[in-house]
């Protein structure tokens, strides 16, 4: 049996089962609904993959019947999931899309809030190129957010570059709502001033952190060499730092789509700006390629889109 070749990025983190209506209409009026696997990291690995990159996701989930089906999906799109673990003493995680009224969690104890920090020191990184997280990851539960403490240090020491979306999920921090918010300002700015390349949206920065434009943005985050600021439909901006130090800083506008759901479109831009990385492109063809991944889950109600042809 041919070995399979080493990914060139691993994604890593939760991954739940996702139940969508299958028109984009109100979950209370739907008759007809998907199953889908969804998770940020799963999903950037699942873009790049479609985009021809070596893409691994690693995580864990139930030893399920639900787990068994999203880690099949998930190498369905061409995605290396031999690093998953499959946990007997915990369920895999759910969730329900309502369109145009959010989403519906049931993650409590769920198989991934059980990753470790030896979980990720088990995962190999020799010719990895990029190792993609979230913030997600760090409120699932103490062992998970130790568990980015110990990639960050290890992925420092690599030749691998560390990407890191901030991805705040104020339902997953603990704590009354200022307490909660206050945790994850601090844990999720810390994250993210130390990882190489960070991306952040507009709207979840001005709420965490009081910042109102890409710059503040920037100013507040002066760690990363790159940093992408995401604005909606606005566009989304990158700071380069330049070897002079002195960034090197690009807009560009978002594509005009009919929207039908937003969740799941970071996670897509991420992985077209990553893949145009990889792929040694420019500042500009980088943010292009985000907005060019992230209409594809625009205009439907899954997190990945069902239909959709590999590069």
């Amino acid at each position: 049996m041919t070995a399979l070749p080493l990914p060139e990025i691993i994604a890593i983190g939760e991954t739940m089962v996702l139940v969508a209506p299958a028109l984009a209409e109100p979950l209370v009026e739907a008759r007809d609904f998907h199953l889908d696997a969804g998770g940020a990291e799963s999903n950037v690995a699942s873009h790049l993959a479609a985009l021809g990159h070596a893409a691994a996701w690693a995580g864990r989930v139930g030893d399920d019947a639900l787990g068994r089906r999203l880690v099949a999906q998930i190498a369905g799109r061409g995605v290396d999931t031999r690093y998953v673990e499959h946990d007997a003493q915990a369920p895999t995680g759910l969730y329900v899309k309502d369109p145009g009224n959010g989403v519906q969690y049931y993650r409590a104890g769920s198989a991934a809030s059980r990753m470790t920090p030896e979980f990720f020191a088990a995962l190999p990184l020799e010719g990895v190129r990029v190792v993609h997280l979230s913030g997600i990851t760090a409120a699932l539960s103490a062992s998970c957010d130790a568990m980015l403490d110990a990639a960050f240090q290890r992925v420092s020491s690599s030749e691998a570059l560390l990407s890191f979306d901030v991805n705040h999920r104020a339902v997953l921090w603990p704590g009354g709502p200022a307490d909660a918010l206050a945790a994850a300002a601090a844990r999720l700015r810390e994250l993210a001033s130390r990882a190489d390349l960070a991306f952040v949206g507009l709207d979840e920065a001005r709420l965490l952190w009081g910042t109102v434009s890409p710059a503040e943005v920037r100013a507040l985050l002066p760690g990363p060499e790159r940093l992408v600021v995401k604005d909606g439909d606005v566009g989304a901006t990158e700071f380069a730092r330049g070897a002079d130090g002195v960034d090197a800083v690009e807009h560009v506008a978002a594509h005009r789509v009919e929207v039908v759901e937003v969740v799941g479109a970071g996670d897509a831009f991420a992985a077209g700006y990553l893949g145009a990385l990889l792929e040694g492109r420019g500042s500009v063809e980088r943010l292009r390629a985000g907005h060019d991944r992230a209409v594809l889950v625009l205009g439907e109600t899954s997190d990945f889109p069902r239909e959709l042809p590999v590069s």
